[in-house]
């Protein structure tokens, strides 16, 4: 298995920790980070069920996939250790469009929670990518086409089998907008999300958590600085848009069309892939043997970014009459706010 850059770590969300985190926030919040939202600022609007088509603001589409009509089945997101982590990378086991536009961590692959790559010590129960026996795509009892991520643990216990997708069409791409409408439809403790991009010391985790908690965007400055920490307090059982914008010297995070939060800090300027990891958690009870957990995703978008300007000094202040919500300070290091309830 190629040795894989260490993720960083981030710190994880847990109830008893939030006094302490509530006052070194009021205290230290930095000012490049906020939470603070604005009707409507989602370039996209995106934040209903149907799949936004064409470009939008600054943002070109490059990929835009709602799964209607398709149909692939477990098993097919297999053979997938052909050029890794590469635009060329693809998975044998696919063919047409998907073996075009997708790409797998290939089985045998660990993640986060058993190799340590953020920096924990391992856990005693982790997992190991395994997309042949957990993604598919197909229609949903009404019709709708959804790509399905079922993670599971053999009843004889040992590693969790989990997955990473990789829409190819923005492999290594510096800035861009980011979208897809999700839900977990089966819920167990011990799964979790990260969809991220990281690399070089710069991270953006967007949607993350455990799928027992609530949706939560973590940014991790290039230059080391705390991370920011944005929760939405939206449940993973519900379905939600999710949608990151990441620009010149800014990175923001959208749910359901509302802002949720943006930082300025070391915002990363080198290309970077967009990973759909679910894994085991890092945190919390272990997955029970027998268990399973699933995501279901009903649209995903992708778009480069071809705007200019778009650095903080150049955006617009908040239209007069628009009424800010009153603050919400969570762990650490940002402020931000919860936004209403998806659709």
């Amino acid at each position: 298995m190629p040795q894989r850059e260490r993720r960083r770590g981030r710190t994880p969300l847990i109830a008893v920790t939030f006094g302490a985190a509530l006052v070194v926030a009021l205290l230290s919040a930095p000012a490049e980070a906020s939470g603070a939202s604005a009707p409507s600022e989602d370039a996209c609007r995106t934040t209903m069920i149907v799949m936004p088509r064409g470009d939008c603001g600054p943002f070109r589409q490059v990929f835009a996939e709602d799964f209607e009509g398709d149909s692939v089945p477990l098993g097919s997101f297999a053979d997938c250790d052909h050029t890794p982590d590469r635009r060329t990378a693809y998975c044998g086991g696919l063919t047409g469009e998907y073996r075009a536009n997708w790409w797998a961590y290939p089985a045998g692959w660990q993640d986060t929670a058993k190799s340590g790559a953020d920096g924990n010590a391992g856990r005693a129960v982790g997992g190991v990518y395994h997309p042949e026996d957990t993604v598919s795509v197909g229609p949903a009892d009404d019709g709708d086409g959804r790509m399905r991520i079922r993670m599971w643990r053999p009843y004889s216990g040992g590693d969790i089998h989990s997955a990473a997708l990789v829409p190819k069409r923005v492999m290594e791409q510096a800035y861009g907008k980011f979208s897809a409408r999700i839900k977990v439809t089966r819920l167990a403790v011990g799964y979790k999300s990260a969809w991220l991009h990281y690399g070089g010391g710069c991270e953006i985790d967007y949607p993350e958590q455990n799928w027992t908690d609530t949706i939560t965007a973590f940014h991790h400055p290039c230059d080391g600085r705390p991370q920011g920490s944005f929760p939405t307090g939206a449940r993973w059982t519900d379905w939600h848009t999710v949608s990151t914008e990441w620009t010149p010297g800014r990175v923001r995070f959208f749910l359901d069309g509302e802002r949720v939060g943006e930082d300025t800090r070391g915002v990363p300027s080198r290309p970077l892939s967009w990973i759909l990891q679910n894994e085991s958690a890092l945190y919390g009870p272990y997955a029970a043997p027998g268990s399973s957990a699933q995501l279901e995703i009903t649209w995903i978008t992708a778009y480069a970014y071809d705007g200019c300007g778009d650095s903080p000094a150049a955006r617009p202040s908040r239209p007069p009459g628009i009424r800010e919500d009153a603050a919400v300070p969570f762990p650490a290091d940002v402020v931000s706010r919860p936004p209403r309830s998806g659709p």
